[in-house]
């Protein structure tokens, strides 16, 4: 039992940032902007927050959960304002969306590293402290098999994901905005037509994709390590393969992130388990699972891909 909970707990670690992240690409392209910053922005939001954090702890001025909140709250606007970034160059200049992505990946890294370097003295990483996971949860921890998994030993990250993937579901399909922003992204003359503005809506959808991109960058970061030196291992882009996974769909995309989260488990965690051990299969093959699964997907996926429509294509009023 103890080798299934201890499987299903980094499951989440993995799933839970890649489920946020996509869901923020999901925002950007179904307003009708490619999001391939996805990376970078998880990598500047996590730099700065963490660097927030890493002071706090210093100073002993903030501890706990409540500075995991703030430093959340940090990471979700700095992901915004640096995707503002992109969604000027993408909607404003009419830029070609995947460059000006992968010109906001190109800068956050390098920006991440000098910066880390001139505060520290040539040292490339911040470090911080990791005091947030949760023991146990009196009374919820000691429910049968619930208890064991979800309120023993965890993060509040993982409800936060679960959170949020709840609220763009209700957000994307139950209201005004949320229909106008996947109609921005299927037919953006028609949104014009209704008299709504269809740069507005695509900011809207940009910003809110760097806002769960920020957050998602500082909930990978925090298991995993306490010293951050601006690379998040290609999450972003793996977020955006989760994304067309799932097929644009918020329920879709949920059940993807925890495939590949479990996909990363195995990858990292096979030397723990004797079952896996003992089928004497390289431990490259597990490194490499992630990765196949990705290309395999692609291949028997693709095909029934349903992308929106007009989804990085400016928008030029002139043509209908």
């Amino acid at each position: 039992m103890d080798i299934y909970v201890f499987l299903f707990r980094q499951t989440l670690l993995f799933s839970i940032p890649l489920l946020i992240v996509a869901l923020g690409g999901l925002f950007s392209e179904r307003s009708g902007v490619v999001n391939i910053a996805l990376e970078g922005i998880m990598i500047m939001s996590a730099f700065g927050s963490i660097l927030f954090m890493h002071y706090m702890q210093v100073h002993e001025i903030m501890e706990g959960q409540l500075l995991l909140i703030v430093c959340l709250v940090l990471a979700g606007i700095i992901g915004g304002l640096f995707s503002l970034l992109h969604a000027f160059a993408s909607i404003n200049m009419k830029a070609d969306q995947t460059i000006s992505g992968t010109a906001l990946n190109l800068f956050a890294p390098a920006f991440g590293v000098f910066f880390a370097k001139t505060l520290f003295g040539g040292v490339d990483s911040v470090r911080f402290s990791n005091q947030f996971i949760i023991d146990e949860v009196p009374i919820l921890s000691n429910i049968p098999i619930i208890g064991d998994f979800f309120f023993t030993r965890f993060y509040i990250t993982t409800f936060i994901g679960i959170a949020i993937l709840i609220i763009t579901w209700l957000y994307l399909y139950k209201t005004k905005t949320g229909m106008h922003i996947r109609a921005c992204g299927e037919n953006p003359h028609a949104v014009d037509s209704a008299g709504i503005s269809v740069y507005k809506t695509r900011y809207l959808g940009v910003v809110l994709s760097g806002v769960l991109a920020g957050i998602g960058g500082l909930i990978y970061v925090i298991p995993i390590t306490t010293e951050f030196s601006s690379d998040v291992a290609g999450y972003g882009f793996l977020a955006l393969a989760v994304l067309i996974f799932g097929n644009w769909k918020p329920g879709r995309i949920a059940v993807v992130a925890f495939f590949f989260g479990a996909a990363q488990t195995l990858a990292v965690t096979y030397t723990g388990v004797p079952f896996l051990i003992n089928l004497g299969i390289p431990g490259v093959v597990f490194k490499l699972l992630p990765y196949v699964a990705t290309l395999l997907l692609l291949a028997f996926t693709s095909k029934n891909s349903a992308a929106p429509k007009a989804v990085g294509e400016p928008y030029d009023k002139g043509k209908r």
